[in-house]
C-alpha cells in the first residue's frame, strides 16, 4: 500500500516494496479476510435486475471445495487451469482455487472463437477447464487436439464432455491445505496478442499482485479509502480487468461488482453504477466516447463515483473535460502492458494531469525512454519505453518461448515495443508502436492472428491486417487481401469474410473494413510492409 503523503514525489520516496519470501495469491485475496464477519467480496448483478451480495467467508468456502475438488481430479501443482467465463463468481472461485493448488490459471475471453482457444489450450497444455455451456460448444470440435485436456467442468451443469461444477463441489470438502508457494512460483499465463505470427503466454509469478498496486492505488486516487466499490466493464479475462481491478480489490477486501454484460451498454452503466453504489471503476477509451453520447447523465442516475481509471490509449483534453463534467473529477490514465503492466499513471490528487500525457512512473518502477541499445535517452528525444529489471509486476517470460523472452529485453531494460518521449518532469508521452499491434476499442489486437485466421478462407491467397484511424476505436481492423485465382470478389465475400474471421477469432478482431488487391508490399525476406498499408488508409 501506498504510504500517505501530499505530493506524488512524498510518496514516491517513501515508497518501499514488502514482497514477502513466502506469498500466495489465492490465500491473500481470499482467506485473511474470511473471519466469519461475512464481509463482502462480490455483488452480483442478476439478469433479472436484482443484486446479489457473496461474503469472503463464501468465497473460501467454495474456493476451498473447487481446489479439493480438482485435486481430486489430478490436477495439482503446477497444472495449467484455463478459464473461459465471463464476469461471474464462478470465475473469481477458479482461479483462487488454481492458486491455492499451485496450479497456474490461465484466462480465456469468451468471444474467442475456435481457433484462438484451440491454440491457447494447446500451448498452455491446459488440464483443466472450467467454462459454460457456451464455451462447451466452441470446444466441442477441439477435444481431439487437446490431449492433455483431462479435466472439464460447466458452471450450466454436467453434459457431454463435461461434470457440472457446482455437482463436483458439492462432494468436495470446505477445508483446504493451500500450497505453500513462493512469491517467484508462477501463477497465471496471460496470452498477449499476436503481432507476428500466434499470441505469446505471458508467465507471471504470484508477486505480480504485489507488483500492480502502486499502479493501481494512484490512478483510483490513493484507494482503497472507506465505502468504495469497484466495477469495471472490461472482461476478467485480459489483465486490466483481471489484475486491475478485480484481484487488487480482493486484496484489499474492497467488494467487487460483477455483471455478465453481453455488449457494453452506456445507458446501462450509468444506471448500474447508481444501483449498486460503483465509487472506483476502469473505463476503457472505447467505453467512454460511447458513454459521452447520453444525454443529460447527471441529471437521470445519481452515481457518486470517487475516482475512474483509463488506459490501453491517450485520452484528449476534449475526453478529460466531458469526464470533469459528467463525473466531477479527472479521469486518470495508466500505462502498461500484459507483461508488465500499471507502471506509469496519472493521479489528480497528487499530480497536477497534463492532456496527452499518461503520467509519471508509479511508486516503486523505474521506467525510461531508451535507444535500441537500452541506454536511457535525454528528456524530449522519442524511443522505446522500457521498465528497469528487475520489478515485482514484471513476467517471468514467455511460457515455452525463451527465444522472444531474450528479445524482450536490451540489458536491464525492458524493452514494451512502444515508442514515446519523457519531459524534464518526468511526465510520459504515448508516441506511436513500432510492433504494428492495432489499438481498437480499447483491445490490444496483433495482426498475425487476423492473418492466419484469413488464409484459412478458400478464397484468399495472401492477406494482411492493419490498423487505420476510426473516431470512435481508435483504430479499426482493415485487411488487404489477394484473392485466389478465379474467385470473384464483391460484397457478398466481403461480408463472408468478415464473419470468417468473427466466428473463428473474436468479435473485436474482424476486419471492419476489407479492400481486395493485387499483391501486398514485401521486404526482401518476405515480411509485409504494413507502414505502406497503413498509409494507404
Amino acid at each position: 500500500m501506498l504510504p500517505p503523503g501530499e505530493t506524488y514525489e512524498d510518496i514516491r520516496a517513501a515508497f518501499r516494496w514488502q514482497i514477502p519470501e513466502r506469498y500466495n495469491i489465492g490465500v491473500d485475496v481470499c482467506d485473511k479476510w474470511a473471519d466469519g464477519s461475512g464481509r463482502t467480496a462480490l455483488l452480483v448483478k442478476r439478469a433479472e435486475g436484482g443484486i446479489d451480495t457473496l461474503s469472503f467467508d463464501w468465497l473460501k468456502a467454495r474456493s476451498n471445495r473447487l481446489a479439493n475438488a480438482l485435486r481430486g481430479l489430478g490436477v495439482g501443482r503446477g497444472d495449467r487451469v484455463a478459464v473461459l467465463l465471463p464476469q461471474a463468481p464462478e470465475t473469481a472461485l477458479t482461479h483462487i482455487a488454481a492458486h491455492k493448488l499451485g496450479a497456474i490459471s490461465v484466462p480465456l475471453f469468451t468471444l474467442f472463437g475456435e481457433d484462438a482457444l484451440a491454440f491457447r489450450l494447446a500451448d498452455c497444455g491446459a488440464s483443466a477447464l472450467v467454462t459454460d455451456a457456451a464455451g462447451l460448444a466452441k470446444i466441442a470440435g477441439l477435444r481431439a487436439e487437446l490431449p492433455d485436456l483431462k479435466v472439464v467442468l460447466s458452471i450450466d451443469g454436467r453434459s457431454e464432455g463435461a461434470e457440472g461444477f457446482e455437482a463436483v463441489l458439492e462432494q468436495a470438502s470446505d477445508r483446504l491445505d493451500p500450497v505453500d508457494t513462493a512469491a517467484e512460483d508462477p501463477a497465471v499465463i496471460i496470452y498477449t496478442s499476436g503481432t507476428t505470427g500466434q499470441p505469446k503466454g505471458a508467465l507471471h509469478a504470484h508477486r505480480v499482485l504485489l507488483g500492480h498496486l502502486p499502479g493501481v492505488e494512484m490512478p483510483q486516487e490513493l484507494f482503497p479509502k472507506p465505502g468504495d466499490l469497484m466495477w469495471t466493464p472490461a472482461d476478467w479475462a485480459w489483465i486490466g480487468g483481471l489484475f486491475d481491478v478485480l484481484l487488487p480489490s480482493l486484496h484489499h477486501g474492497v467488494p467487487v461488482l460483477a455483471h455478465r454484460q453481453p455488449k457494453f451498454d452506456p445507458e446501462e452503466a450509468f444506471a448500474l453504477m447508481a444501483q449498486a453504489g460503483v465509487r472506483n471503476t476502469f473505463m476503457p477509451p472505447t467505453a467512454l466516447k460511447i458513454m459521452r453520447g447520453v444525454a443529460r447523465p447527471r441529471d437521470r442516475w445519481g452515481y457518486a463515483l470517487r475516482s475512474v481509471c483509463s488506459g490501453g490509449e491517450t485520452l484528449g483534453a476534449e475526453l478529460l473535460d466531458w469526464g470533469q463534467e459528467t463525473f466531477g473529477l479527472t479521469i486518470n490514465e495508466f500505462y502498461g502492458q500484459t507483461e508488465c503492466n500499471l507502471v506509469v499513471a496519472n493521479s489528480s490528487g497528487i499530480l497536477p494531469v497534463r492532456p496527452g500525457s499518461m503520467g509519471r512512473a508509479a511508486p516503486g518502477h523505474s521506467v525510461a525512454v531508451v535507444d535500441a541499445g537500452g541506454q536511457p535517452l535525454p528528456a524530449g528525444e522519442v524511443g522505446t519505453i522500457a521498465i528497469r529489471h528487475p520489478d515485482p509486476v514484471m513476467f517471468l517470460g514467455y511460457w515455452n518461448n525463451p527465444t522472444a523472452t531474450e528479445e524482450k529485453f536490451a540489458g536491464d531494460w525492458l524493452l514494451t515495443g512502444d515508442q514515446g518521449l519523457q519531459d524534464d518532469e518526468g511526465y510520459f508521452r504515448f508516441v506511436g508502436r513500432d510492433d504494428d499491434v492495432i489499438t481498437s476499442g480499447g483491445y490490444r489486437i496483433g495482426p498475425g492472428e487476423i492473418e492466419d485466421c484469413l488464409l484459412k478462407h478458400p478464397a484468399v491467397a495472401l492477406a494482411a491486417a492493419v490498423g487505420v484511424p476510426d473516431p470512435l476505436r481508435t483504430e479499426r481492423v482493415k485487411a488487404f487481401i489477394v484473392p485466389a485465382e478465379g474467385v470473384e470478389t464483391g460484397p457478398a465475400l466481403v461480408e463472408e469474410i468478415q464473419n470468417f474471421v468473427k466466428t473463428r477469432l473474436a468479435a473485436h478482431e474482424y476486419p471492419r473494413e476489407v479492400e481486395f488487391v493485387s499483391s501486398l508490399p514485401m521486404t526482401t525476406t518476405g515480411k509485409i510492409v504494413r507502414r505502406e498499408l497503413r498509409a494507404r488508409g
